[in-house]
């Protein structure tokens, strides 16, 4: 896809992070934006804020991306109003989760919604929509780098990115196969300056845990500042989204953000090969 001019983009996780530097890119190309987002009062102000800059139209869809029905909705309203979805941002995630024996019910429930089961709605819902279309589209899955690498971060968070990362080159081969004019990206990002650590602001009420969490040991709230500190200082997400856009052009499956992290993919993948145990990886 190498023209949005006039196009149609819908974004999940609109109204903040990379999906607010996502937005502002389609809009900067040209492009009438779709915001899906699960918090409305930060959706409608930057929806506000947007139009005030004199953009392209806008219409917010508030979207809890983890409800089939609700990303049914979301194709419909971006339908109705545009008649047509050139440009699909599964982009919505969130943190969250512990390791895998610790993390409740309502953990997994919550994580895998947000970051897996979203996607999984996005592709049945909209792929259609494409396909009748027949036009040239693309469709860019949020993932992380966490998804190509191995024991990097929490249970839920690290099962959801490699699932993305697995549907994502399964969603690329069956398009090439069928020859559709659909192109197909995994976003993988390192760290990027996001409130991802403040997801949790997000969380449904009945996804909630009855218990009290356990306290944070002095060891773990010292590695929860020292990743605040990092992502801080990460990426900014308006370069992030250059280079998505870039990726997009070139029909690129994986798009990456930091190369400093290839060795460390390289190492598992050498593991793997070699049958090799992993020893546990520091992202920061």
């Amino acid at each position: 896809m190498q023209d949005f001019t006039g196009k149609v983009a819908v974004i999940t996780g609109a109204a903040s992070g990379i999906g607010r530097a996502l937005t502002e890119k389609c809009l900067a190309e040209g492009m009438q934006v779709v915001m899906a987002d699960i918090e409305e009062k930060a959706l409608q102000q930057a929806v506000k804020e947007l139009q005030a800059a004199g953009q392209n139209a806008i219409l917010p869809v508030k979207t809890n991306v983890a409800i089939l029905d609700e990303i049914e909705n979301l194709k419909q309203q971006a339908v109705d109003n545009f008649g047509a979805v050139h440009l699909l941002f599964n982009n919505a995630g969130v943190g969250g989760g512990g390791n895998a024996w610790d993390s409740t019910e309502k953990d997994w429930e919550w994580v895998l919604g947000v970051n897996l089961w979203s996607v999984i709605h996005g592709l049945r819902v909209f792929v259609p929509q494409m396909i009748a279309q027949d036009t040239q589209c693309h469709i860019v899955n949020t993932a992380s780098v966490a998804g190509l690498l191995g024991a990097s971060t929490n249970a839920g968070y690290a099962v959801t990115k490699h699932g993305v990362v697995a549907l994502t080159e399964i969603l690329y081969r069956d398009l090439e196969a069928q020859n559709l004019k659909i192109g197909a990206s995994v976003l993988c990002p390192g760290l990027i300056d996001t409130r991802i650590m403040d997801s949790g602001r997000n969380r449904p009420a009945s996804l909630i845990n009855d218990e009290v969490p356990a306290a944070l040991t002095q060891e773990q709230e010292a590695g929860r500042a020292a990743f605040a500190a990092a992502l801080k200082e990460g990426m900014k997400p308006e370069q992030l989204a250059e280079i998505v856009f870039a990726g997009i052009r070139a029909n690129q499956l994986y798009i990456q953000t930091h190369d400093v992290f290839n060795p460390m993919i390289l190492t598992r993948a050498n593991n793997i090969t070699t049958g090799t145990n992993p020893s546990p990886i520091n992202l920061i």
